[in-house]
């Protein structure tokens, strides 16, 4: 676009300025209503596509299963018995809140240990109790000897103990909850567990859930109790924190982005007038990008909700690049319409190269398997061309509005006698003078030294790669405590006082009852085939388990061993102190053969589906000592229940988090490279479709090549950890990085018999405040909560600063020494080649 086209379309806003500036504005107003009915969905599995098979087969669960979070009431006090007490009084209260805010709370396990502990003995094998009963009526038949003197062997059998009995019953010697009640060993911590049936992201329910709670708890805990310290966890309480603490997270960075974005513009041209014009602008992109965001996909995820802050940072850059050159014009002496129409002709091929290189790195990433990263794709690329159009259509009407009020007023230079705000107003703060200073005191050291880091950061990427960059410890991408500190601290008590519960189990849903067993069988051969240091699980539990096989066998031979143990104990063969623990394991007199439906309700909880359905699920317990946030051991866990075939050759399939962050790590290993590769060759493509084959090209792409050396030399050397999050970094860094390089080499081209130092003295500042404001969008990052992204905006930075470095040193650097070596010869450029004039 240039000559008279270009003329006439930057007269357009100039002759209805109000009328594209109406129009834009009033789509400003419609995808900024649109934008806030954007939702944060921060649940996992919406990361992944909806025909992955763990996200299926998930979906397939939940549709079984009772909806179901937790509370966990952390009670502490110096008081065990007053700490009981509270928990009694708070679990009928807690009942009587009713569904769906409380479907049930228990401050112990005592309703199960009351059914299970009589019935220990029907969980023995028939042989075993029979023997059992058998050394019990020897022992019986020598005490009876012992008191007629009728003895004729001195060896007497085992005594009867309630340690004995306790061990041949399979019970431990120590009771797990002491009391029956999730209790601390010291006594001095209780736990209440209070379950809900809102559903998980319904975060409205569950703050009227919470709060229906704490108004039971929190009357309780004074008086009496006075002194009782109350904390409150669990995953309904957890997902309310992380979530406020996200939502509080996405605003406070994104403002911090665009506040320092905004302070360097206005930094770099000294002219509120700047601001507001470029403030305006980015505002209308962002307006537009967000909106069309709630059309085409209607949430943010934990990854995109990001986004806001560096396509800020990204989007203004072009507005940048147009108004540098505009008041470079407006200097030069031309007139306000001719300054336009030279900003507009001039800049549009370099912005819209870069917006489009941008937006095809964004896009590369919707070559994934892994949502986060296609939404990412979808918002980044959008983003970058509606910002262009943004400031292309608004950015001549909003100045020439503004000179029309009040003129540009060229100056020549600052006199002597003016202060130094007069002279920043003037040109600024001078981003370029020290690159201006430094390339051509030393253009071939520059030249080979940056060659040099980046030939030796791409030597050091095969070793990098080789030794696995992936971030496992899942604890390093997770939020820091700050305000949550005290529910961190309640969870880790709750979790101390109740250890490795079902709740921290998988589940898997069979398609029959008949498969239950087969599956678990299935499953412990193959965790008893790892090797031993490598367990996957610790076991798989199911509803059957608590109803044992033969029991019509067993009941006569368990009802003999009760009545011969009453017996024993009323003739004194078992002392008062063994008896008062023995007894609650006697079988009861009325012991009858039970199944799935006589089981209590708290046992049977974990394995009950929505409809009342009991049995065919079954949990699979992490291996003790183990966490899933270990990615390594949780790849192995998902791994072992995944998928597995049965006896009759039906396959059951599993799921849960732990199958869902094992496709999401390996989503992005697999995609990673395509990403990366298919980034760079869009970018490529779209610098050769600008400057076509030859010199120019070239240049660019060669300074690219050096910034992203440099980029892989930074994370080679720091060890830098790639995960779900900071991934994103590298295909994008191709398209932003590849802007700087663009303009100069674009305006290098436009005019080569200036040189190249003239290029970085008028153009260098424009691309350096380019960068500052892409780089200071990633900056902003670093102030968020969360360490995974604050891993995204490390990474970015790094990439940021590496390609402006190559832009600004390496390449002018390059050029001088190239210009030297031809001794200073007129440069020309012909069919995109640069070449000495004849």
């Amino acid at each position: 676009m240039t000559g008279p086209i270009a003329a006439r379309v930057a007269a357009l806003p100039l002759r209805r300025p109000w009328l594209l500036i109406g129009l834009c504005a009033l789509l400003a107003l419609i995808g900024g209503g649109l934008a806030t009915r954007l939702e944060l969905r921060t649940r996992f599995e919406q990361l992944l596509p909806d025909h992955e098979p763990s996200v299926v087969e998930l979906r397939r669960v939940q549709e079984h299963l009772a909806a179901s979070q937790h509370v966990f009431i952390v009670l502490e006090g110096d008081d065990p018995g007053a700490l009981r007490e509270l928990g009694d009084t708070l679990v009928p209260k807690l009942r009587d809140v009713g569904p769906p805010w409380v479907t049930s709370a228990q401050d112990g396990v005592q309703e199960a240990e009351t059914f299970l502990r009589p019935r220990a003995a029907m969980f023995l094998g028939v042989d075993d109790l029979q023997k059992l009963s058998d050394d019990v009526e020897a022992r019986w038949d020598w005490e009876i000897g012992k008191s007629t003197g009728s003895n004729l062997d001195d060896d007497p059998p085992p005594e009867i103990t309630a340690a004995s009995l306790r061990s041949r019953f399979g019970l431990s010697q120590e009771d797990r909850f002491p009391g029956g009640y999730y209790q601390s060993r010291d006594g001095r911590a209780l736990v209440v567990v209070a379950r809900s049936a809102v559903e998980a992201g319904e975060l409205e329910r569950a703050q009227e859930a919470l709060r229906r709670i704490k108004a039971v708890v929190r009357p309780l805990a004074t008086g009496r109790f006075d002194g009782v310290r109350v904390g409150y966890a669990g995953d309904l309480v957890t997902s309310l924190a992380e979530y406020g603490a996200v939502r509080a997270d996405l605003v406070s960075v994104g403002a911090l982005g665009v506040a320092l974005v905004l302070a360097v513009v206005f930094l770099f041209f000294m002219r509120l007038r700047v601001l507001i014009a470029m403030g305006i602008t980015i505002g209308v992109g962002l307006a537009w990008t967000f909106g069309l965001t709630e059309i085409a996909i209607g949430h943010l995820n934990v990854a995109t909700g990001f986004l806001f802050s560096i396509v800020a940072g990204n989007g203004i850059n072009f507005g940048i690049i147009y108004m540098a050159r505009f008041y470079e014009e407006l200097r030069a002496g031309h007139s306000q319409a001719r300054a336009l129409a030279i900003a507009q002709s001039a800049t549009w091929p370099a912005t819209l190269t870069a917006a489009l290189a941008a937006a095809a790195s964004y896009a590369s990433l919707g070559v994934t398997d892994f949502r986060a990263f296609k939404h990412f794709a979808f918002i980044g690329s959008a983003g970058m061309v509606l910002c262009w159009i943004a400031t292309y259509v608004m950015l001549p009407g909003i100045l020439g509005l503004f000179e029309g009020a009040r003129p540009f007023v060229k100056s020549s230079g600052a006199p002597a006698s003016a202060t130094t705000w007069q002279r920043l107003r003037l040109r600024g703060i001078p981003y370029d003078r020290p690159f201006g200073f430094v390339v051509p005191r030393a253009p071939r050291i520059l030249t080979l030294v940056g060659v040099g880091v980046a030939a030796a950061g791409y030597f050091a990427l095969g070793p990098y790669l080789r030794a696995d960059p992936m971030q496992y410890d899942m604890r390093k991408l997770q939020n820091d405590a700050g305000e949550s500190r005290d529910m961190y601290r309640a969870s880790t008590l709750a979790r101390d006082v109740l250890g490795t519960q079902l709740e921290d189990s998988m589940v898997v849903l069979c398609d029959r009852l008949e498969q239950v067993k087969a599956l678990k069988h299935a499953l412990e051969a193959r965790r008893d085939a790892s090797p031993s240091e490598g367990k996957p699980f610790e076991a798989a539990h199911t509803l059957l388990d608590f109803v044992p096989d033969g029991q019509e066998q067993k009941i006569s031979i368990a009802l003999a061993l009760r009545d011969r143990l009453i017996r024993a104990h009323e003739r004194g063969g078992v002392s008062e102190a063994d008896w008062a623990d023995l007894e609650r394991s006697l079988p009861p007199a009325d012991l009858r053969a039970w199944d799935l439906q006589d089981l209590p309700d708290e046992l049977a909880r974990p394995f009950t589906e929505r409809d009342g359905t009991r049995g065919r699920l079954v949990l699979i317990e992490p291996a003790a000592g183990k966490s899933d946030a270990d990615l390594r051991y949780l790849l192995r866990w998902a791994n072992s229940f995944r998928e597995t075939r049965l006896p009759d050759g039906s396959i059951v399939r599993g799921s849960g988090r732990a199958v869902i962050f094992a496709d999401m790590l390996e989503a992005v290993q697999k995609d990673m490279p395509r990403a990366v590769t298919l980034s760079f060759a869009m970018t490529v493509f779209a610098v050769v479709l600008t400057f076509r084959r030859g010199s120019l090209s070239a240049a660019v792409i060669g300074a690219l090549l050096v910034g992203l050396g440099w980029v892989a030399a930074a994370m080679a050397a720091t060890r830098l950890k790639i995960d779900f999050f900071n991934f994103v970094a590298l295909p994008i860094t191709f398209g932003i990085g590849v802007d700087y390089a663009v303009n100069i080499v674009q305006r290098y081209g436009a005019n080569p018999r200036g040189g190249i130092l003239a290029v970085v003295r008028g153009s260098g500042g424009p691309v350096i405040l380019c960068s500052l404001t892409t780089m200071l969008g990633y900056l902003a990052l670093l102030s968020s909560m969360n360490r995974a992204i604050r891993g995204l905006g490390l990474l970015a930075v790094f990439g940021e600063v590496a390609c402006l470095l190559a832009a600004l040193l390496v390449l002018p650097a390059a050029l001088v020494w190239w210009e030297r070596v031809h001794e200073g010869a007129p440069s020309e450029v012909e069919g995109g080649r640069l070449g000495p004039a004849s």
